[in-house]
């Protein structure tokens, strides 16, 4: 009776460290960047969207090395490739009018942004950082510029 009982308790334990095994998952984060720029050119001649990528790509291919911190070999990647042909892009208003600054231009924007954000949370992503900046000369003669912001996602995806 003993030696059943042993027996019956290696047979438990045995399926025991296998099932955990199986149920080892490995887990990562999924990125998506959504990107807005928004012009501020006057009379609605800019144009403002946003855009965010739909294709997988490897970095692996564009990237290359220096070994003496001179020496490149960056000719060999062609910007042509570097281009991804499938995208999202989502028409926005632009900031300016012809009479100036248009405040319902922006807060329709928000709601495009903020729609946005709320798909993205409900496909599981959560946003992690955002970042900003405008280009613009700045000068006298200025009529021209962005604004662009990128707001970075990230989703938690298991694997087993």
């Amino acid at each position: 009776m003993k030696k059943l009982i042993a027996l019956l308790f290696l047979v438990v334990a045995g399926t025991s460290i296998v099932q955990a095994q199986e149920m080892t998952t490995q887990t990562f984060n999924e990125w998506k960047i959504v990107t807005v720029v928004e012009s501020i050119v006057p009379m609605g001649l800019g144009r403002s969207r946003m855009i965010e990528n739909m294709t997988d790509v490897n970095t692996e291919d564009f990237r290359t090395s220096r070994v003496d911190g001179k020496t490149s070999s960056q000719r060999t990647v062609s910007r042509k490739e570097l281009k991804v042909d499938k995208f999202d892009e989502a028409k926005l208003l632009n900031f300016f009018s012809a009479a100036g600054i248009n405040f319902q231009n922006i807060a329709s924007n928000d709601a495009m942004i903020a729609a946005r954000i709320m798909e993205l949370e409900s496909e599981g992503y959560t946003m992690a950082y955002v970042t900003s900046a405008v280009e613009s000369v700045g000068g006298k003669d200025d009529d021209s510029g962005i604004f662009i912001s990128r707001m970075y996602f990230r989703k938690s995806v298991s694997l087993k």
